[in-house]
């Protein structure tokens, strides 16, 4: 069977599909198992993230994290430890109940993988002998490690959405800047060859739940969804 269009030009890994990797150039994650005193050396700006980046430096090296808000260069951080201030990267079984965090591990070392965007945080909503479980900005809560490891505070960077992209040229080197494809043409509105929501008189697209075994062009809508129907 013959692949969708969009789907061979992302599979053959074209520029505008490949990820930029000078973006990225910054690995936002603390070191593992690590315990002492950080100096924030410099606040940088990374075209890949949308919070400012802090690099930090310590005994045996540097790291780079998201920058808190109010973060400032010179500030000194605690890595490990019981000390509750902002910026400090503490285990979460040592934060208090309803502290704002980010960058949180999903398993302890592994530097932090959830809350990085700007303006994001957490918070410790509970905990148990073996969990502690972290309400998220979606609303939704989760069970974590208490040895897993957060830093204490909000994520700078809250205002980027204040002010609207006005200009559709903006939009388009923001997004850029990631290797992301923009503007974005609506299935709906593509021919019956190029996506399986194409043509149609009406406008309204099939099915939209994918088949588990269905090929690559056709993995559109909603890939393999726990509920489906209207939200009560």
């Amino acid at each position: 069977m013959g692949k969708r269009i969009i789907v061979q030009a992302r599979g053959k890994g074209s520029h505008t599909y490949r990820i930029r990797k000078k973006a990225f150039r910054f690995k936002l994650k603390y070191p593992q198992k690590v315990e002492g005193e950080g100096e924030v050396v410099k606040l940088l700006n990374s075209p890949g993230h949308t919070a400012p980046t802090a690099k930090i430096k310590y005994a045996e090296g540097v790291f780079y994290i998201p920058a808190f808000k109010g973060m400032i260069e010179g500030q000194k951080i605690k890595i490990g430890g019981k000390e509750i201030k902002e910026g400090n990267i503490l285990e979460l079984k040592d934060i208090p109940i309803k502290t704002p965090i980010y960058c949180i591990e999903s398993r302890p070392g592994d530097g932090g993988k959830f809350i990085k965007s700007g303006g994001n945080s957490a918070t410790i909503d509970k905990k148990a002998e073996n969990y502690v479980f972290i309400l998220f900005p979606s609303k939704k809560e989760k069970k974590l490690n208490p040895r897993c490891r957060a830093i204490i505070g909000v994520v700078a960077g809250s205002g980027r959405l204040d002010k609207p992209v006005i200009k559709a040229g903006k939009k388009f080197y923001i997004k850029k800047a990631k290797s992301k494809l923009w503007p974005r043409t609506s299935a709906v509105k593509m021919n019956a060859i190029d996506h399986p929501f194409g043509s149609g008189r009406a406008k309204n697209p099939k099915s939209k739940i994918a088949k588990r075994n269905a090929p690559p062009g056709k993995k559109v809508g909603l890939l393999r969804p726990k509920k489906t129907g209207k939200r009560k």
